[in-house]
């Protein structure tokens, strides 16, 4: 598209629908959530994995699945000057499982491995649900029994409850093994054949593509036929069932609320056995605050030796949004503790250097950059909450002194140059 000369594209200008800028005032909230992350996911032997931004587009189609909404509507392809046809990384999971094929982690399970990783969807935006978003995920992968399953729940609510969330409750399902789930398979197909008028266009075209799609429809009419319908858990096999009822006792040891929920499904199609969302009853109908489960199949989609697998993935900005709601967002930190001020533009060079001296205590550190008055420096401290100010004035360094003043009560005294970063230890303990 060309424009006359100082004609503006606006559009080209703002920022993308779907995504946002976290502004200074709210990375601090950012910071404490994922530290709550690594510290969490860390106390329970897990190692981070990062995962390149775009992959192969072929990693999620295989991964994900043709049928699912991820691949079929929203994920952000592109061809690069290669020819290769690519995808902005729409969810970790198949990412991970792609990476660990180029590996020899897998050679010596079980590998815990968590992320903090940003995902990308062409969806409608919403409240807590963006294009650009970032998700704080966890995995297991080379465990097969219920521990595993238990375990990555656990870990779950340990980090909600590091945040200040309470009353969670755990809803379980199973989705069967490939020896149970072709009966139920069968039985569901038979089922919304016979409705078939009442589905969406989408779910009609599901039901001929992948069936099992059609659980996971938000569309009301569609989970009206859906309640109605066959369960997954009326055709478990024994091992199957065994499964479940071992990561139930499992969660009854740890002290977790759960609750078979019949009608839980997940988006993706490599889910199998186990799955599950974390709800916060706070929430209301809108209660899910973490999903995930077992996808023990996926590895041999992407062509690699099958490998158990359960994990699960869990929206930040969701979360934020949940914290801040319940009031439980941290309160907010000061920018700076020592604001370093000096009287005339010569000792500038002094003021940074003595600046980078705190610094160097661990002290968080401003200084003049404007060459303003004194007064106004002041003014500058006070709006960033400084605790002290360092006055550095022509008389006072000749002697080697500056001022050092308390902005919390408007003590003031000279202190030796040298001794400033001491001074402001002694005076914070």
């Amino acid at each position: 598209m060309n424009f006359d000369e100082g004609q503006v594209a606006t559009v080209d200008l703002q920022r993308p629908r779907g995504t946002q800028d976290i502004l200074p005032a709210e990375t601090p909230i950012w910071h404490r959530v994922e530290a709550a992350a690594h510290r969490v996911a860390q106390s329970y032997g897990y190692r981070e994995i990062r995962t390149p931004v775009f992959e192969h587009a072929e990693v999620f189609r295989r991964g994900v699945g043709d049928a699912t909404d991820i691949v079929e509507k929203e994920m952000y392809e592109f061809e690069d000057r290669g020819g290769r046809h690519l995808v902005l990384r729409p969810e970790s999971t198949a990412a991970v499982a792609r990476a660990l094929q180029q590996t020899a982690l897998l050679a010596e399970p079980p590998i815990r491995l968590y992320y903090i990783q940003s995902h990308f969807r062409y969806e409608r935006p919403q409240s807590g649900r963006l294009r650009q978003h970032t998700q704080f995920g966890v995995e297991v992968w080379g465990a097969a029994g219920p521990l595993a399953d238990a375990e990555v729940i656990a870990l779950a609510e340990s980090f909600l409850g590091a945040l200040g969330l309470e009353g969670l409750v755990a809803h379980l399902n199973s989705l069967g093994c490939d020896t149970c789930r072709p009966r139920y398979r069968e039985a569901l197909v038979g089922y919304l054949a016979d409705r078939r008028a009442e589905l969406c266009g989408d779910c009609q075209r599901r039901l001929e593509r992948n069936p099992l799609r059609v659980l996971d429809c938000k569309v009301p009419t569609c989970r009206a036929v859906v309640a109605d319908g066959p369960k997954p858990l009326s055709y478990l096999c024994e091992d199957c069932e065994n499964h479940l009822q071992g990561v139930e006792a499992a969660l009854s040891g740890l002290g977790i609320a759960y609750e078979r929920d019949s009608s839980l499904v997940r988006g993706l199609d490599y889910y199998s056995r186990t799955v599950f969302e974390i709800a916060y009853a706070k929430l209301g109908a809108q209660s899910t605050v973490c999903g995930g489960g077992r996808y023990d199949g996926l590895m041999a989609a992407l062509g690699g030796k099958p490998q158990p697998a359960v994990g699960f993935g869990l929206g930040l900005e969701r979360l934020i949004l949940t914290l801040e709601a319940e009031g439980l967002l941290p309160a907010p930190e000061p920018q700076i503790d020592t604001f370093v001020a000096c009287l005339g533009e010569e000792l500038g060079p002094e003021a940074m250097r003595i600046a980078g001296m705190l610094r160097a205590s661990g002290r968080r550190v401003e200084t003049e950059v404007l060459g303003r008055s004194l007064k106004a420096q002041l003014r500058r401290a006070q709006k960033l909450d400084a605790r002290y100010v360092v006055i550095l004035g022509p008389q006072e360094f000749g002697r080697g002194m500056a001022i050092l003043r308390n902005m919390q009560t408007s003590a003031q005294a000279e202190v030796p140059i040298d001794r400033l970063a001491a001074a402001c230890q002694d005076q914070s303990a």
